[in-house]
Parts: structure tokens; sequence; C-alpha cells
């Protein structure tokens, strides 16, 4: 018997824009916040900001989603580096390292987020869509720091007006799940998740018509169509060395 804990989780899914306009109440939105930042986090500190955004334009702009909320998480050092700085004291944990830690306690908090939501009967998807193209415009529209944050995912929320067919599937078993070690593959078993990922009673790639397409296998759609859209890394890249989690020069 599944407890509704596990009831929430196993129905979570990704609604991509069929948000109706029904409104989160102002009561249910401090339910999830107030449950994200209960998440596990490094020291205590908390590295990380959560911007709540409900202007749907203003949304647009940020990641081309909308929903009824969108809520940023960044990766965020300024607020405990000023505290260090206004009490006399140095702060130097950020860099790579603290980028990492700081990633880890942002996603946690995100997690958290869509489990609490989704209890209360919410949807969600999460986007990096703030990603694509100027960086910079996402400072720019929140007014971030400059130094020491960076924004790591989106979470759109809001309620669904059209159920999806299906729930997406998930490969769990070899090769995700390791027991006392890392386990290679055989051949036989990237072929057995190959034919995982065509099977079609719960899908587990992001499209179903790739047969149609003309593709053998998902993967050849996969790696051929989605894989070869290069993303501006070396935007990205600029952007965490002008925050200062990269101080290195890149051909180092």
């Amino acid at each position: 018997m599944k407890n509704e804990t596990l009831k929430t989780i196993n129905n979570l899914r990704t609604i991509h824009g069929n948000f109706s306009e029904k409104e989160i109440s102002d009561d249910d939105l401090k339910i999830i916040l107030d449950s994200s930042v209960k998440a596990a986090n490094a020291s205590a500190r908390q590295s990380y900001s959560i911007i709540v955004v409900k202007d749907k334009e203003k949304m647009s702009k940020l990641c081309s989603y909308k929903g009824n909320c969108l809520l940023l998480f960044c990766v965020d050092f300024y607020r405990i580096i000023k505290t260090a700085q206004q009490m006399g004291h140095d702060f130097s944990n950020p860099e790579i390292v603290g980028f990492v830690t700081g990633a880890i306690d942002t996603i946690l908090a995100a997690q958290t987020a869509t489990i609490a939501s989704k209890s209360l009967g919410i949807d969600s998807i999460f986007t990096n869509g703030i990603h694509r193209g100027d960086i910079s415009r996402i400072y720019k529209i929140l007014n971030l720091p400059e130094k020491w944050c960076f924004p790591l995912i989106a979470l759109i929320l809001g309620y669904t007006d059209k159920e999806p067919n299906k729930q997406k599937g998930r490969l769990k078993g070899k090769g995700v799940i390791h027991y006392e070690s890392y386990e290679q593959l055989t051949k036989k078993e990237i072929e057995d998740l190959i034919e995982e990922y065509d099977q079609t009673e719960n899908p587990i790639g992001l499209i179903e018509n790739w047969e149609n397409m003309g593709f053998k296998h998902y993967l050849d759609w996969f790696y051929t169509k989605w894989s070869a859209n290069k993303s501006d890394a070396k935007h990205m890249y600029d952007i965490l060395k002008k925050t200062g989690f990269i101080m290195e020069d890149l051909n180092d």
C-alpha cells in the first residue's frame, strides 16, 4: 500500500503550457514556499533565492512558458556575503565548489516545491528556458545581483485545463540503479534500454511520433535531432565567470 506522500510523488507529471486561468491562492503559494525552504541544505545557509513572478508577460520574457505563477530558483551567495561583510567577516566559499554545493541546495528546494504543489492539486513544469538566448536578460528583468547569483531553474505552477493522455515513464532498472558499485552496461543491456525507450505504454521520451518521422528508434531521433541542438555554452560560462563562480580562464 502506498501512503499519501508516495501517491503524490508517483502522480507527478509535467504540463507543457496547458494551464487554466484558475489562480493559485496566496495561502497555497505560502504553503509551497514554506515547504520548499524545508529542504536539506549545506551548512544551514540556504544558498539560494526564490523569485516569485505572477506577471504573465514577464514570465514569457523569462522562459516563454505561462502559468499562474513562476518560481525562479537561483544559486545565491549574495545575501550570505553581504551579511558577512556587514559583520566584518570574510566569506570565500563561492567559485566552482560553492556553485556546485549551492546548486544542490537550490534543486532540492525546487523539487520540494514541486511535491508540495502536487499535494495541493497544483501541476507544474520545470524549464531551463531561462538559459536560452541572452541570460543577462534575466538579471535585468528581475534585478538580480550581478555577483554571486545565478538563475538555475524555473518552476511554472498552475492548474491544468487538459489532462495528459498518459503519464511519462521513467528508467528504473539497469543503467540507472546501481548496487554497491557502478555497473557498466553490456551490449545486450544497452539493446534492452533502447527497446525500453521505444515502448509506447508509458513513453519515456520527449516525443511519441518518432516512427512517423522515419526513425528506427526513439534514441535515433534523440541523438541526431534533439541533442544536435547546441546550446551557447560559452555564453553561460561568461555569465558564471562574471558572477564569480568561475575564476580561471576557459582554456586553462
